[in-house]
């Protein structure tokens, strides 16, 4: 069957693979410890990179510093007015800077080779037998493909034709992978708007923070060169 498959895939093929859409439905980084994240929230936006408008569409968008940022998916960033895909992967590189001045070997750990190449490699661990899908579909794809990672390079249009698999079935199966891709939950990785005794912090931290980030926010506009020209669109 998996025979089939490849025979049946030509040049022609075009968009996403199942790892592509899995990718732009998990967060930009993982495997970051809580301290790390801690001190991307602490850092506001950080320098360099974002104007006044963007930081203002990142708040409004409920993204009020990196630690957000970090844990969002590219979905995420993309429902964000005038962010597109370029934007999103600038967005990116900004944060692994800022988190390389904060952690030795982190450019290394986590640029976007790294970290696609850890999720390839869980799924490359998850036979496609234990994917947690209704135990027919599971069947019909274990009969094609060994591991998650030899489903998860394939395209909707490969899988859908070949094995005959309905749409429905298919955003199950992107479901179940991004499941097994996802890294162990730990405490070390706990939602950082909580205090360590796990109570949510109340809202006037949460005002007098933001009112923080924004002073800072105003001080690094005002020691920075002339405002770079806005992009039109989404970039």
């Amino acid at each position: 069957m998996h025979e089939l498959v490849r025979r049946a895939t030509t040049k022609t093929d075009t968009g996403p693979t199942l790892f592509d859409e899995v990718s732009a439905r998990l967060p930009l980084f993982d495997g970051l410890t809580g301290d790390s994240v801690e001190r991307l929230s602490s850092s506001g936006y950080g320098r360099g990179l974002l104007t006044a408008s963007l930081r203002a569409r990142l708040r409004k968008a409920g993204f009020a510093d990196m630690g957000a940022l970090v844990r969002a998916s590219p979905t995420d960033l993309l429902a964000v007015r005038k962010i597109g895909p370029l934007r999103v992967a600038a967005l990116r590189t900004h944060l692994l800077g800022e988190l390389a001045r904060m952690v030795p070997g982190a450019r290394a750990d986590h640029d976007t080779e790294a970290t696609q190449r850890r999720r390839l490699e869980r799924l490359r661990n998850a036979p496609t037998a234990t994917l947690s899908l209704e135990p027919s579909l599971r069947a019909r794809l274990a009969r094609a493909f060994t591991t998650g990672a030899d489903l998860a390079q394939r395209r909707r249009t490969e899988i859908g034709t070949n094995l005959g698999i309905a749409s429905v079935d298919l955003d199950r199966i992107v479901v179940a992978l991004m499941r097994a891709v996802q890294p162990a939950p730990s405490p070390a990785t706990s939602d950082i708007r909580t205090r360590d005794d796990g109570v949510e912090q109340d809202a006037g931290d949460r005002l007098d923070r933001a009112e923080l980030l924004k002073e800072r926010d105003r001080e690094w506009d005002a020691a920075a060169p002339a405002a770079e020209a806005r992009p039109r669109g989404r970039s």
